[in-house]
């Protein structure tokens, strides 16, 4: 499997403005979480201005039914006498639930249904009604000025009852269609008006109906709706406290721990990593775990590194001193040109040991940038042996190589690092075999695994001994090596670069009864 370091920063493609939200910079997640939710439900609460325009149909249809019913009206009562014509208003009046009227000629009225018989509606008096009505009519007009609806006149009876203190009769005059009108009732119920003159040009017949009907039929509509807006607005604000329970209580604890981890140096101090989460704030908690916990073994690494690193330039430094110290008291020249012999190993030293820590402090911080690229491990150690041969670097040690087929050792990694690990083993080969010894190097695929080994002829390690040789520092060097000639760090940042290539490497004991030491590399097999 690729390794996961291969994987190309997001972060650089998307850019840091790609997710910026600035209209909502200064809102927090839940509020955003109930916002988007309630928005929604204040799209469903638009319904409640669609009725306003049902209403007004329902008005317009009811309207065109009084001008119909008062022009079948007017046609029957061109026939029969008085008697007559007073019972047939009783009966459409009191069938139609309204007021009919005639006037003469002259515009006095001389029949009302509601003189005849008992009146078929009356107004309400809103003080007499409950709060519950005073409220709706609240939100009727509420809606009404929100919409920018046409403002209806009050209904108001004339002070003298006579034909001309009717606008639908004077707009009707002497033709023969009918004309409608509508107000509010005192208590806000349309009131329909509708006149007509008579066929025989007898008169006019006004017709009024209090048509409470369309009042309670929108507000029983508008309370279905606003039922249905308060379920659903309740069900969205627990869903939106639900989710933001569920997103924001983690990222804040989150937070307080990632702050507690930056205040405090406590190993006892950790990012929750709430295993039961599945999700993308599982996800993100593991993630800030594993990172604050690499994090601090980086600065544990760090401050361990320093001390070593302090330590082993005292030994080199004191060394100097004392031989710089001697050569003010020494006036033999042989004893003179020994403690400057002594002080020039000592530079070197301190010149190697540099070199070496600053390679070593370099190699995570560079494998974390490097744009890793499919390597072929048999033609890169070939070009290394290559190399060696050319600078004479073997000293007198053969080195065999089983030289893999072509793209059959293939990993993916920086090509320079991991020529730095092998070169490392090797130099350690080199040093540890006997001369005119044998090197041995083999890399073979295993499974989804590139497996190298590198074998020589040395002493080997002792057991015990096969993970301390890759600490930092660490030299157990041949009998007979002049001492400070290694930093101790080659094996150490082999380790690193392996490890940074998702790889591991370890010591395994030579197969047979053969003697020396076989370093044992596996890095993952490139995909395809």
């Amino acid at each position: 499997m690729e390794p996961d370091i291969v994987t190309r920063n997001e972060d650089e493609q998307e850019g840091e403005n790609g997710l910026s939200l600035r209209w909502s910079a200064r809102l927090s997640l839940t509020t955003r979480i109930l916002v988007v939710n309630v928005l929604a439900i204040a799209l469903l609460a638009g319904g409640l201005f669609y009725l306003n325009n049902y209403r007004d149909r329902l008005t317009e249809e009811r309207l065109a039914q009084a001008r119909m019913q008062l022009t079948i009206v007017a046609d029957a009562l061109s026939a029969g006498d008085a008697d007559y014509k007073n019972a047939l208003i009783l009966k459409f009046a009191d069938h139609l639930g309204a007021r009919l009227r005639v006037y003469a000629p002259d515009g006095t009225k001389t029949v009302d249904s509601f003189a005849l018989a008992k009146p078929t509606y009356r107004f309400v008096d809103p003080e007499t009604e409950p709060w519950r009505k005073d409220a709706a009519r609240l939100l009727d007009q509420t809606i009404e000025n929100f919409v920018l609806s046409a403002p209806v006149p009050s209904y108001s009876e004339p002070s003298r009852d006579i034909a001309r203190q009717w606008p639908e009769l004077l707009a009707v005059g002497n033709a023969s269609r009918a004309v409608s009108s509508v107000s509010l009732a005192p208590d806000r119920t349309p009131v329909i008006v509708a006149g007509k003159s008579l066929p025989d040009g007898t008169g006019a017949i006004l017709l009024t109906a209090n048509a409470r009907d369309i009042t309670r039929i929108v507000r029983a509509e508008r309370t279905s709706v606003l039922i249905v807006i308060l379920f659903a607005a309740t069900v969205s604000i627990l869903l939106s406290l639900f989710l933001a329970r569920t997103i924001v209580r983690p990222i804040r604890k989150l937070a307080r721990a990632a702050v507690r981890v930056r205040m405090g140096r406590s190993d006892e101090i950790a990012i929750p990593r709430m295993p039961n989460r599945r999700d993308e704030i599982g996800q993100l908690s593991r993630a800030l775990s594993d990172m604050s916990a690499a994090l601090r073994d980086r600065i544990n690494a760090t401050e361990a590194f320093a001390a070593d690193v302090s330590h082993e330039i005292k030994n080199p430094l004191a060394s100097l001193r004392s031989a710089l110290e001697g050569l003010e008291r020494v006036a033999d020249p042989d004893l003179q040109k020994q403690l400057l012999d002594v002080a020039n190993d000592d530079v070197r030293r301190i010149d190697r040991l540099i070199n070496d820590i600053s390679d070593a402090s370099r190699v995570d911080a560079e494998l974390a940038r490097a744009k890793f690229e499919p390597i072929d491990i048999g033609k890169m150690l070939e070009q290394l042996l290559a190399a060696r041969e050319q600078r004479a670097s073997n000293l007198g040690v053969h080195i065999a190589f089983a030289r893999p087929a072509k793209d059959v050792a293939k990993v993916m990694g920086d090509g320079g690092r991991l020529e730095r690990v092998f070169s490392n083993l090797l130099d350690n080969a080199v040093s540890f075999s006997p001369k005119g010894g044998l090197v041995e190097i083999l890399a073979t695929p295993d499974g989804d695994e590139i497996v190298i080994h590198v074998a020589d002829q040395g002493p080997g390690v002792r057991p015990e001994q096969r993970e301390q040789v890759f600490q930092r520092f660490h030299s157990d060097r041949p009998e007979g090596e002049a001492f400070g000639k290694h930093s101790g760090l080659g094996l150490a940042i082999a380790k690193t670069i392996v490890e940074g290539h998702q790889g591991t490497i370890q010591i395994l004991d030579r197969p047979g009864s053969q003697s020396g030491a076989c370093f044992e590399v596996r890095l993952p097999k490139a995909l395809g």
